[in-house]
């Protein structure tokens, strides 16, 4: 099955080392993907001002709201074509890997249109405040028009991961994130452009990650190489890609929708405090790279094995998984909590932006382990085909609970650490959850494997 370098063969010998070749590589492109808006913040906190800083951090929940549904879709591809190249089936292979980037053009055009036309009613909804909204619609717009070749990278990733290759996308982030550093100083710093400068600096990365990508595909050989003369959307494999995707979006959707309200609330402290949010949630998005890296590998380890029936080795990819994402997790968030201080000032040099970051990461840093178990189990069952009853608890347990808390609970104790007590309290009540679902359909998915075999 593997055919070159790059490739992880998923379904033979040892899982926990080839888990860690696979999930550190894919863990450093999340957090090199981060860095594009780390490096924007971090440039306009530190040469254009706080509200600048605020204007570029308003946007970061709503720019995940209008994209996670097409990015969960991606998801989708992944699972697909993990099965189809595990099984051998060369032809379904090349058909979904077809299918998979034209869906990615379309989807990348259509966000592209909609936060051009959209970007200021949705502002003011989260009601960004008046000093800063000008500044953060500027950068909303310029940032989708990059929106096709983020979608075409994040597709092309996808395929590449199926077949065990996390390795090249981080080389190619490498290239694009330091395009996109050194762009963002010159634009920002030399030409004075300040949040439109960040945004277009983010644009040209993303278009050469992407330019970088699909030439991978086009000059890989076997099942997965990509022609542009046979790009189409054949509807026999984007049934299957939306029956796993469109949940996974739905669910990371309407998760960034309650981190948007979560916003809004933090936008009702004034801009001091959405600095601090900014801050803070930038770090707080490096914890979470990190556990969705051994989620990404659960899925993808899990479909190879799904394929050729291996079920006892899906279970240990599990167990091993939950193992991994513990170590990295707790590991970076005690680091996050005890180094807070000092990660902060890296965004901001002002005292009132550090002191609520610190409130912030205070109730969300060592927990974290909790969020990436809540997340392995859905990645485990979307391996195995069943994403719609995962979605629908992890929106229960994770948006159900922030929405009694934001509207319920809040009012009646108005402070950022009783705001953000919410994220571990919604984490343990979906895991809890989680954990039924998946006994029993990995009961009955294990039943039909016997069945069928």
């Amino acid at each position: 099955m593997k055919n070159n370098k790059y490739e992880i063969d998923m379904c033979n010998g040892t899982i926990m080392d080839k888990l860690v070749s696979f999930s550190l590589p894919l863990m450093l492109s999340g957090i090199l993907q981060l860095m594009f808006n780390a490096v924007d913040i971090i440039v306009v906190g530190q040469f254009t001002g706080s509200e600048a800083l605020a204007a570029v951090g308003s946007t970061t929940a709503l720019i995940a709201v209008f994209t996670n549904l097409f990015i969960g879709i991606s998801l989708g591809a992944n699972v697909l074509a993990a099965r189809f190249y595990a099984s051998g089936k060369n032809k379904e292979m090349s058909e979904t890997v077809h299918t998979s980037i034209a869906l990615a053009f379309v989807s990348g055009m259509i966000m592209a249109v909609v936060g051009l036309l959209f970007s200021r009613l949705a502002l003011e909804i989260m009601g960004t405040p008046d000093n800063v909204i000008d500044q953060s619609t500027l950068y909303m717009r310029i940032y989708f028009l990059g929106m096709p070749f983020f979608m075409l990278y994040n597709y092309g990733a996808a395929i590449l991961r199926a077949v065990g290759d996390t390795k090249r996308p981080l080389i190619f982030l490498i290239i694009s994130g330091l395009a996109n550093a050194g762009l963002n100083m010159l634009l920002v710093v030399v030409f004075n452009m300040g949040v439109a400068g960040v945004a277009i600096g983010t644009i040209v990365s993303q278009c050469i990650s992407c330019i970088l990508v699909l030439r991978c595909l086009y000059r890989s050989e076997g099942s997965y190489q990509l022609r542009f003369s046979k790009l189409t959307i054949k509807s026999f494999y984007l049934k299957q890609i939306f029956q796993v995707g469109i949940p996974a979006g739905i669910q990371s959707t309407v998760i960034n929708l309650s981190n948007a309200l979560l916003q809004s609330s933090v936008n009702s402290f004034g801009s001091i405090a959405m600095a601090g949010y900014t801050a803070a949630n930038n770090i707080f998005g490096f914890l979470y790279v990190s556990v969705n890296s051994v989620t990404q590998s659960c899925m993808s380890f899990t479909s190879q094995n799904y394929g050729v029936r291996k079920t006892k080795r899906m279970d240990k990819v599990l167990l091993d998984c939950i193992i991994l994402s513990f170590t990295f997790s707790f590991t970076l968030g005690c680091g996050a909590y005890f180094f807070g201080n000092e990660l902060l000032r890296l965004y901001t040099s002002d005292p009132d932006v550090i002191q609520c970051g610190i409130e912030i990461l205070a109730y969300t840093t060592v927990p974290y382990f909790c969020c990436g178990i809540m997340d392995l189990i859905p990645g485990a069952l979307r391996g195995m085909g069943h994403s719609g009853v995962p979605m629908i608890l992890s929106i229960i347990g994770t948006v159900g609970t922030r929405i009694v808390w934001i509207f319920g609970l809040f009012p009646h104790n108005r402070s950022l650490s009783f705001l953000f007590i919410s994220y571990p309290v919604s984490w343990i009540l979906t895991i809890l959850m989680q954990v039924i679902c998946f006994y029993f359909v990995r009961r009955k998915v294990h039943r039909n494997i016997l069945t069928q075999g």
